[in-house]
């Protein structure tokens, strides 16, 4: 297993975040290994960590000063054993090739846990869309599809929305798709509703990561209500994980984002939550307005020069990371523990450190890993694929269900995986163990290829 790891990191050196994703699942299936030799002999471990297609291209564009720029857009296709590449596209600053390798990885085992058949990838640009204006978007994302529609389909690679690109981006990309392949067919996810999309769709991340929380406080005989809770981030993870958190009786007591945090001890409320969706998803402006606009709240800017976020350093039941990888740290965790914290469910894909998992699992606190408690979003990904593909439109009520059902049984399946590999309520190991199963045992039926 080491000598394995060894090649991967001297073959793609400096690739920090995949060589995390990776260690993680592989300290997690080791008894699966040890249980089933033939994964080992047939190379198993080699396969699955090698990306199927790696695609890298230059995305020129020009501003509305008439200035080019050129960015560098990627697809990852990591794995199809299961169906179709799925997985967002970010368009962040902070792309490259480690971070979608990472993310492309963890969606493999998180589209598995859904029990939909769809395979495992990730996309996306270093563009940052902030500040942008939309027709500058706009060219952008047109010059993005130009190269891109030549490696997707419906049947081959379903894209959707990630950080930094939500219904505007995904409505220029599409138009562009539509335009280059003369049809129209569900090639994206996370569509408007007039045109394809499904209800909840916006949703669906946030409120699967709480549905997969109040499963795991049923197996303590308790519930979301009266629970306080942190929240990170303030798009669209954060803000329906924090709808749905009040919708069962929770209190939500912070939110963030780049620049900094809010603490608001009287609770984020629907009309506060409401004004959040107005500043984020409308004026595009900063966490700090919050502030001034409620003045019980308040505002902490980022401390660059510091080695914990004092954002989780509240008394609190609950903790939902729901922004970015690698937020919560071994000092961040301890700092959890020691105010109470019963339960911390993964809204952003791995935010936690490994020493931070070590601190919460050795404390005894429910953790829920990002490729179990997160997987909602991509689950109403795969519903919307299948309306699309039956030209009808199922009702809020209906989706909203099914997710909570696919949120259940992800529950069960992590907890029935840990069990019958010897760490029973170890949901990540139960999560790697799960997926990893289903996703091997598709590429042993298919052959070396």
């Amino acid at each position: 297993m080491n000598s394995i790891l060894d090649k991967i990191k001297s073959r793609d050196p400096g690739e920090k975040e995949f060589h995390q994703a990776i260690s993680e699942v592989m300290d997690s299936i080791m008894p699966v290994l040890d249980k089933n030799p033939e994964y080992r002999h047939a190379g198993i471990l080699e396969r699955i960590t090698e990306p199927e297609r790696t695609i890298i291209f230059r995305v020129p564009w020009m501003d509305d000063q008439g200035k080019t720029h050129v960015n560098r857009g990627f697809r990852i296709e990591m794995n199809s054993a299961i169906g179709p590449y799925k997985g967002g596209l970010r368009f962040h600053p902070s792309v490259n090739l480690s971070i979608l390798k990472f993310l492309a990885f963890e969606q493999v085992f998180k589209n598995a846990l859904t029990t939909l058949p769809m395979g495992g990838g990730k996309g996306g640009s270093d563009f940052d869309p902030k500040g942008k204006s939309d027709n500058e978007v706009m060219r952008f994302c047109q010059s993005f599809m130009c190269e891109l529609f030549r490696h997707i389909g419906p049947n081959t690679d379903v894209p959707a929305g990630d950080i930094g690109v939500g219904a505007r981006e995904i409505g220029f990309l599409f138009g562009m798709y539509k335009k280059l392949s003369n049809e129209f067919t569900g090639v994206l996810t996370g569509k408007s509703l007039n045109w394809g999309g499904s209800l909840i769709r916006p949703e669906a991340t946030g409120y699967g990561c709480v549905y997969f929380a109040s499963e795991m406080l049923a197996t303590k005989n308790t519930t979301m209500k009266g629970k306080k809770c942190l929240v990170s981030g303030s798009g669209n993870v954060a803000q329906f994980t924090t709808e749905k958190i009040l919708s069962l009786g929770g209190k939500v007591l912070t939110l963030s984002d780049s620049s900094g945090y809010i603490f608001d001890e009287k609770g984020i409320d629907e009309i506060k939550l409401n004004f959040i969706k107005t500043l984020k998803n409308k004026k595009r402006g900063r966490i700090k307005e919050y502030a001034d606009q409620y003045k019980e709240a308040v505002y902490t800017p980022v401390d660059s020069k510091s080695d914990c976020n004092p954002l989780w350093n509240h008394k609190a039941d609950c903790a939902f990371p729901c922004a970015t990888e690698n937020e919560v740290n071994e000092k961040d965790a301890a700092h959890l523990v020691q105010n109470g914290i019963i339960l911390l469910a993964e809204g952003a894909n791995m935010p936690t450190t490994p020493n931070g998992i070590d601190v919460l699992t050795n404390s005894h606190v429910l953790y829920a890993p990002g490729k179990a408690a997160n997987a909602g979003g991509v689950a109403v990904s795969g519903l919307e694929m299948s309306q699309n593909s039956m030209r009808i439109r199922w009702q809020r009520e209906e989706v909203d269900e099914k997710l909570r059902l696919i949120m259940k049984n992800i529950h069960k399946t992590c907890l029935d995986a840990a069990e019958s590999y010897g760490t029973p309520g170890n949901y990540m190991k139960g999560a790697n163990i799960a997926g990893f199963v289903k996703v091997v045992d598709a590429m042993l039926d298919q052959g070396l290829v």
